[in-house]
């Protein structure tokens, strides 16, 4: 290899590798000794839904910072909101037993002549004796629960609306009565034995305080009187410690009278959730739901006490959080809510599972299908969403007509209700208020149609067409519900005792149609 050879070799390596550092250095990003991924800086400036963001070398200046924070507060105070709604009905319904009386687990809160329109209940109906038993395991301890035979379907269900168990039909009692003991997990004493085992008591077990017992009896002739009769002497409820001497139950007629069981839509419902936290166990709800709680400022132990700033933030994120319920509600998006294809009914148990897991738990909770339901409803059973051919109950609701637009009072709408309906026990067809998702207030006390206590007129094909109006169609009253114009309203269909083609849908409703 000659010298200049040699030469030329060490000068080309020179400029090659001067090439290199010089494309290096131009890789760099400025500040750094090496290429830093964009996807992992952030910008001095950034717009966004909530304004500009401003940084100084990725610190948030002062005012982004509290922009942020005021953002960060009302995203928790929506989610609150929406994840908390069961525990603050259960506490509505709770404060609306207080109002009328009843105080202590032996005053049991009972619609003799029916609910009518008169009491603000989400979605009750208008075709059982309600009787609502409010549990206090704080102050009584394992509580029996005396169900006679013969009763309407019933639950028990905790302060946050989670299932407890079934009585009657549905439960383990199978509709021929039975005692069951309701007892507080905190309870480390000696029980008596469990019905499985050869013992007296349907044992079941319960994480809150407060439990909310729900029955419902039948009509008999159309009427009432048989299943207020059997609520009256044959529900009890009391302490197991004085099962030997039980204080005699009081039962508070609530018929025709008008009061509030729905929980708040305004500020107040963060004081009503708070009371529900202060007064159950810690442990009643994991720490994930505390902490959310607790990032505005609800803390058991701790006073709720928000300064403007956060009475604010809060204000506005309850107003949000009440309007995306309601759009969950009215104009829900999840491809699973129609009950059919193509079809204005939809089901109110979305992927019918009463845990909101989504049938095979894979997607964790489905928040919004609870919602879906605590928003609009009370009682959370698996008998609503299980298939129990001849035991329990079934619904599908219609917020709209064919077209796709809400049912307007001052119009008229027909709803074609097929022969055999797949219905053990009874069918009605229920009217209510989409402001208050409860019964409709009319000039008809109890805004709807019951095929066992209504003569309703059939067509030759056994069919049933049922109307709604602000006037009854001439020859057609006995099938009218009246609405009211200048406000809106929905339906729900109930099957009690729902059969097989009810869920293998070989029967199915008509759609509520306009009628021009």
């Amino acid at each position: 290899m000659t010298t200049r050879y040699r030469q030329g070799l060490i000068a080309a390596a020179v400029v090659g590798s001067l090439s290199l550092t010089s494309a290096h250095a131009q890789d760099k990003t400025p500040g750094y000794n090496h290429k830093i991924p964009d996807k992992i800086m952030t910008p001095d400036s950034v717009e966004t839904r909530i304004g500009t963001l401003k940084f100084d070398d990725g610190v948030p200046t002062v005012e982004t910072t509290q922009k942020v924070y005021d953002n960060l507060d009302f995203l928790r105070g929506i989610e609150v909101f929406l994840n908390f709604i069961p525990a603050a009905s259960v506490e509505a319904t709770r404060l609306s037993g207080t109002e009328r009386g009843a105080t202590k687990s032996n005053q049991a809160v009972i619609y003799d002549d029916l609910l009518d329109s008169s009491t603000l209940m989400l979605t009750a109906n208008t075709d059982t004796v309600y009787l609502f038993g409010f549990l206090d395991l704080e102050a009584d301890g394992p509580t029996v629960v005396e169900i006679p035979a013969g009763s309407g379907p019933g639950t028990v269900d905790d302060a946050f609306f989670r299932f407890v168990t079934d009585v009657g039909p549905p439960g383990p009692d199978r509709a021929k009565g039975g005692k069951y003991l309701i007892v507080p997990d905190w309870f480390k004493g000696e029980l008596p034995k469990d019905k499985k085992d050869g013992g007296e008591y349907f044992i079941a077990r319960s994480p809150s305080k407060v439990n909310l017992l729900i029955l419902r009896g039948f009509l008999k002739d159309g009427k009432p009187d048989a299943s207020s009769k059997l609520f009256r002497e044959g529900v009890k409820i009391y302490s197991l410690s004085k099962a030997t001497n039980p204080p005699a139950m009081e039962f508070i007629n609530s018929s025709k009278v008008a009061f509030n069981t729905i929980h708040a839509n305004n500020f107040e419902f963060y004081e009503e959730l708070d009371h529900v936290l202060q007064n159950e166990p810690l442990e009643f709800i994991d720490p994930e739901l505390r902490g959310l709680a607790g990032s505005i400022g609800i803390v058991k132990g701790k006073k709720f006490a928000p300064d403007e700033r956060m009475k604010k933030i809060l204000t506005d994120a309850v107003a949000i959080g009440n309007a995306t319920a309601r759009a969950i509600n009215f104009r829900n998006r999840d491809p699973r809510s129609p009950f059919y294809p193509n079809s204005q009914w939809r089901t109110g148990f979305i992927a019918n599972d009463y845990r909101w897991l989504g049938g095979d738990e894979m997607a964790g909770r489905d928040q919004d299908a609870r919602t879906n339901f605590f928003y609009m409803a009370t009682v959370n059973t698996p008998a609503m969403a299980a298939r129990i051919p001849g035991r329990g109950s079934q619904y599908a609701l219609s917020v709209a007509d064919t077209s796709g637009n809400p049912f307007d009072g001052a119009k008229s709408y027909r709803v074609n209700i097929p022969a055999n309906v797949p219905a053990q026990d009874f069918w009605s067809m229920v009217v209510y208020d989409p402001q208050t998702r409860s019964e409709l207030q009319t000039p008809q006390p109890y805004p709807s149609k019951n095929n066992k206590r209504d003569k309703l007129i059939a067509n030759a094909d056994g069919s049933v067409d049922l109307y709604f109006g602000p006037k009854a169609p001439a020859g057609k009253e006995v099938n009218w519900t009246q609405t009211v114009p200048g406000k809106g309203w929905f339906a729900i269909l109930r099957l009690y005792g729902p059969l097989d083609p009810w869920f293998d849908k070989t029967w199915r409703p008509g759609e509520i149609e306009l009628m021009k």
